[in-house]
């Protein structure tokens, strides 16, 4: 691996950083100036809380408790600010193709009726069509759901890749996915089209959808297998390729089926203990150095991916440190009003890169390239769990050699082996989850082991690139955007809370910018309990005719205005900078709004419950089946609730009294004639009612829907 990155050194910088100077002096600015405006208004309540004997006691106390979470929070996100830095990359500074270091691609799928398998396959289409060199390639799919439907499912998309990867190839296809190339986001690709194109493609066409008839026939009703031995088969061996063999048809990478064993009164450790099933068995196979990770769902759009994070892996500068290359997770069907916040753009293209320049950013579970020996140690190598290796790493020897790198034939003792590394047991007795691979303490298992890997000294780079490398589908409807925030807030907020907890943990371990990026993400789900108490004590208090704020003619008011005005325009500002629009700007702060009172007060909640025992950790598999209907409303932006009114019922319960207090309030207001005193709060109960005007059309009965129901 040395040789490898010495001679990657050339004239040519195989990658830049540049820190965006501009917005991270301005950013620094409006840092100072609006800490002071917290400290004050902090300073403003304690006091009076103390001091003043006319002053609501209870309500006043838990609107000051919601403010401070509201301070530590905002005081968090600023770290993401302090150093934002953007990256670029050189392919030609690259060495040759026989130079490059190998890579395998593991793909995870799970459950069948939930991941069509024609999506999943798609997506292994799309790693096996990698602009790398085929003899260091090799495509791994792990089969959680053991369905016989997606074994058959992988032969046909070997088959078809035959002829599909050559057919990009000859035209330079980037999007090498055939679902996306011929649909109609794809299918423009190619601005020059000639006579002999369009008839390969038209051909290339038929094929594809006789490949998809083929799959759906066989798949349909596919369901999961809980009770099933290892399997583990080999579909297209590449070794042939890589003895030397020229011929076209061995082009391809290898390409691996996995399906580790499974037994219902044995733990399964969800993804993670998928991804280090494959970890072990690609060892035996292949045994890369480097892996790239993907959703089954979330398939290359850009086959120099892997060249492009070669970059930085293969800098001799940065080589021996860096774990991974993160890319963002980019969606091709979100809508122009986006009204899920789909794209994430506060994330990836903010956050993401404001960690970047502190250390590293997070591991988002998808889209990433990582160096395997990452996951087995730190950066200086002086760990002494690797000092007896068969107590680490299991007692097969074919694995422990493997770590010295080489690989072997694919004979009948492999892959005994192989399926040997793929059962319940062989993890007895050793460190895996533990010291070693991705750990079993978090559902979140790639995020929470980005973080145990930045704890360690290990580094990571975050690019987005000008053309998107991997595209998604992002949900459409609000109960599956529910489900997969609160599984991501109650796994996060589960890590803060533990002996791992950024605070303790991190703090003593990584830098402090760094820790407090990673205390964000852990502690977010506090907001819920913030936004609950400034959406219920101000309405109560407007209601009730008692003041909570400064009236508007006092001088404190002016400070709670220009605050509330700070991160308004800090916001947008965010927004406007990173090509959003003030439309984009509006529908953050609607969804954030809900998703506080919904998602991550149940992602609080279901922490709370598991440690009490009150309920077992499980994993939330994303539906992943696209309902035409939902995506109707989702592309005109209308929020649908469907399945979603458990999550809604906080929220409800508030906008429903945010309409009682605001008329009530209103009147009492109108008829003491003391709008000065309480406009804070009005305008407070105005506003909440405003973002939530979705939920309040929500409650509406839709009479087209009634008449649609009635007649069926």
């Amino acid at each position: 691996m040395a040789a490898i990155a010495s001679s990657s050194a050339s004239s040519i910088s195989l990658n830049t950083c540049t820190i965006q100077q501009p917005q991270a002096t301005a950013q620094r600015y409006h840092t100072l100036l609006h800490l002071a405006g917290i400290i004050a208004i902090l300073y403003y309540r304690f006091t009076t809380l103390i001091h003043s004997t006319v002053v609501p006691t209870l309500p006043w106390a838990l609107v000051t408790a919601a403010e401070v979470i509201f301070a530590f929070i905002w005081l968090l996100t600023q770290a993401f600010r302090w150093r934002p830095v953007a990256r670029t990359v050189s392919l030609q500074g690259l060495p040759d193709d026989k130079d490059l270091p190998s890579v395998d691609v593991f793909i995870c799928t799970a459950d069948p009726s939930k991941e069509p398998v024609v999506e999943v396959m798609n997506t292994v289409l799309s790693a096996m069509g990698l602009d790398y060199p085929a003899n260091k390639l090799a495509v791994y799919l792990s089969d959680d759901g053991g369905a016989p439907s997606t074994l058959y499912a992988m032969k046909e998309a070997c088959s078809f890749a035959k002829i599909w990867l050559p057919f990009c190839r000859k035209y330079g296809i980037k999007s090498r996915c055939p679902e996306w190339f011929f649909s109609t986001y794809g299918h423009d690709e190619l601005l020059f089209r000639t006579d002999e194109f369009e008839a390969d493609e038209h051909n290339m066409k038929l094929a594809y959808e006789r490949f998809k008839d083929n799959i759906e026939r066989r798949t349909n009703g596919a369901s999961v297998v809980n009770d099933r031995p290892a399997r583990v088969t080999i579909i297209h061996d590449n070794q042939k390729r890589r003895n030397g063999d020229n011929q076209v048809e061995n082009e391809m990478p290898l390409l691996v089926y996995v399906s580790r064993e499974k037994r219902p009164s044995l733990p399964h450790r969800f993804k993670a203990g998928a991804l280090n099933t494959l970890l072990r068995v690609s060892g035996v196979l292949s045994n890369a150095p480097y892996m790239l990770v993907l959703d089954c769902d979330m398939y290359c759009n850009e086959p120099t991916s892997a060249k492009q994070a070669m970059c930085f892996h293969l800098d001799p500068n940065m080589s021996t440190s860096l774990a991974f290359v993160q890319y963002p997770q980019i969606f091709y069907n979100v809508s122009q009003k986006d009204i899920y916040d789909g794209q994430a753009r506060s994330a990836y293209k903010t956050k993401y890169q404001g960690m970047d320049g502190v250390g590293g950013t997070v591991c988002s579970g998808t889209g990433y390239y990582l160096k395997k020996i990452a996951l087995y140690g730190s950066p200086t190598q002086q760990d002494e769990h690797l000092w007896h290796p068969e107590d680490t790493f299991g007692e097969s020897a074919k694995l422990i050699d493997s770590l010295n790198g080489g690989t072997s034939q694919f004979t009948t003792a492999i892959l005994e082996e192989a399926k040997k590394l793929a059962s319940c047991s062989y993890e007895d007795n050793t460190e895996w989850g533990k010291l070693i691979g991705y750990s079993y303490e978090s559902l979140l298992e790639s995020s929470f082991t980005g973080y145990l890997l930045h704890a360690k000294g290990w580094k990571s780079v975050y690019l987005y690139p000008k053309r998107a490398c991997f595209l998604g589908s992002t949900t459409v409807d609000m109960k599956d955007a529910m489900v997969q925030l609160m599984k991501w807030s109650s796994g996060l907020l589960q890590v803060g809370l533990s002996r791992f907890s950024p605070i303790l943990y991190g703090a003593t371990r990584m830098s402090l910018l760094q820790t407090m990026c990673y205390a964000y993400f852990m502690f977010t789900p506090f907001l819920s309990i913030a936004y609950l108490l400034y959406g219920t004590i101000p309405p109560l208090c407007l209601l009730n005719g008692v003041s909570l704020y400064p009236k508007a003619s006092n001088p404190w008011f002016k400070v709670f205005a220009a605050v509330y005005v700070s991160s308004l325009v800090q916001h947008l500002y965010e927004v406007v900078s990173s090509e959003g629009s003030l439309a984009t700007w509006w529908n953050e702060q609607r969804i954030y709004l809900i998703k506080c009172v919904s998602a991550l007060l149940f992602g609080c909640l279901d922490v709370m419950m598991k440690s009490f025992g009150m309920v077992k950790a499980n994993f939330r598999l994303t539906n992943k089946v696209v309902d035409p209907e939902k995506l109707e409303k989702y592309e005109n932006g209308d929020f649908d609730l469907q399945g979603a009114k458990m999550f809604m019922i906080p929220l409800t319960v508030m906008v429903l009294l945010n309409v009682v207090c605001f008329v009530g309030g209103m009147k009492r207001v109108i008829s003491n004639n003391n709008f000065d005193e309480m406009f804070a709060q009005v305008f407070m109960s105005w506003t909440s009612l405003l973002f939530s005007y979705p939920i309040l059309k929500g409650l509406v009965p839709n009479k087209n829907r009634s008449k649609k129901i009635k007649a069926n």
